[in-house]
């Protein structure tokens, strides 16, 4: 008897269950990856020989797919269906890993810059002795 196939919202509770490091366990074998982001085993193998996807590998050399490798499957899916050829997949993606990496750039380079913002400021405050002012006033003329 084969066990029983996920049913859709099956990737949803893994990674309910599993949280973010789980959802980078590959566990789904080919053809399971396959129904979950619907579409044939073998356009898996060609993503693959494309390089639009990376599965692990078992010891003896069966793929292996990811809950991230599932939701990548399902956005080629939605790039091809919206008119892209795989060429332009490739490229999106591409372009797509390195907005995500000039933005984890700019993040980091914000908090070090806010740091030193809030270490300058630390040190006004120690410089800082209070001065009393009197206002005065002068008569126009």
């Amino acid at each position: 008897m084969t066990p029983p196939m996920p049913d859709a919202a099956e990737p949803e509770r893994f990674a309910a269950l599993f949280g973010g490091e789980g959802a980078a366990r590959a566990v789904y074998v080919i053809s399971v990856a396959a129904e979950l982001a619907g579409v044939h085993p073998q356009t898996l193998r060609m993503y693959e020989r494309r390089g639009l996807v990376d599965p692990s590998r078992t010891g003896g050399g069966n793929r292996r797919y990811s809950q991230h490798d599932i939701e990548r499957l399902r956005h080629i899916g939605d790039l091809t269906a919206s008119g892209l050829n795989l060429e332009g997949v490739r490229r999106v993606l591409e372009l797509e890993a390195e907005v995500a990496q000039l933005r984890a750039e700019l993040e980091r380079v914000r908090r070090e810059a806010r740091e030193v913002v809030e270490q300058t400021h630390r040190h006004y405050r120690r410089d800082l002795v209070p001065l009393r002012q009197a206002l005065v006033w002068r008569k126009r003329r």
